[in-house]
């Protein structure tokens, strides 16, 4: 890379904020997160730590109340619940004329639906077989599908309605549902015996890399006027001119 080419890269960057480069820094960790767990998976390296959580949380499932609540939890990261919200989101916007916004959602969400589908298919793990499966379940293993669903769509979502609210404190409680949610889903899938660990925490990475790509292309898209911008600029960001 010449020196040229450096600087105009830094001058790029540096146009784009902070925040900016510290996303792109979590999509790179992210992606060497998932390729890390993907490896000592095949290794067999996680073998002992994911049998050992499994096992701890089927002695210690609780009452009949508790494993109810579980599969409740899990039927939010389903793909009819996925794409219920999704389309309600989507509906919002539309009605709002956030045309742009509705449109990034729904590309998205849709490209993630079809990245966790691909991944499991090509993967191919196992489902666990040391405990009873307390939920339906007819595809591969590694990532979870509703892990990195749930990851895809809640955090998308919030972090692109985060974007367009005018207030702050709105801001904060889309993210910090958006995550809130999406542990909650990962969480379940173990407890229910139908994931491997890694399986989820594969699928919270896989998850967090589309969720944070797809901010970066909504700001990238908003600097452009492509996108309806919030009322609200960070600090490190600088007023642009928006298109009506």
């Amino acid at each position: 890379m010449t020196d040229r080419t450096a600087r105009g890269l830094l001058n790029w960057l540096g146009e784009r904020g902070n925040l900016f480069i510290a996303a792109v820094l979590v999509v790179v960790a992210g992606c060497l997160a998932f390729v890390k767990i993907l490896d000592e998976v095949k290794e067999g390296q996680t073998r002992h730590f994911d049998e050992w959580l499994i096992q701890w949380l089927r002695v210690h499932e609780g009452p009949p109340w508790l494993q109810e609540i579980g599969r409740d939890f899990t039927a939010l990261g389903g793909v009819a619940v996925m794409v219920l919200v999704t389309f309600a989101v989507a509906g919002y916007l539309l009605l709002r004329r956030l045309y742009g916004a509705m449109w990034l959602v729904l590309v998205a969400t849709g490209g993630g639906l079809v990245l966790s589908s691909v991944l499991k298919h090509f993967i191919a793990r196992d489902r666990p077989t040391l405990v009873e499966h307390r939920s339906v379940v007819y595809t591969s293993s590694f990532p979870s599908g509703h892990s990195m669903l749930s990851a895809v769509v809640y955090l998308t979502l919030g972090s692109l309605l985060a974007r367009i609210m005018p207030s702050r404190v709105l801001k904060v409680y889309f993210l910090f549902l958006a995550m809130a949610l999406t542990f909650l889903v990962g969480v379940s899938r173990v407890y229910l015996g139908v994931h491997w660990p890694t399986d989820v925490l594969a699928g919270w990475c896989g998850g967090l890399v589309w969720a944070l790509v797809c901010w970066l292309v909504a700001r990238e898209l908003q600097r452009r006027g492509k996108v309806e911008k919030d009322d609200d600029q960070a600090a490190d960001e600088p007023e642009f001119d928006v298109k009506p």
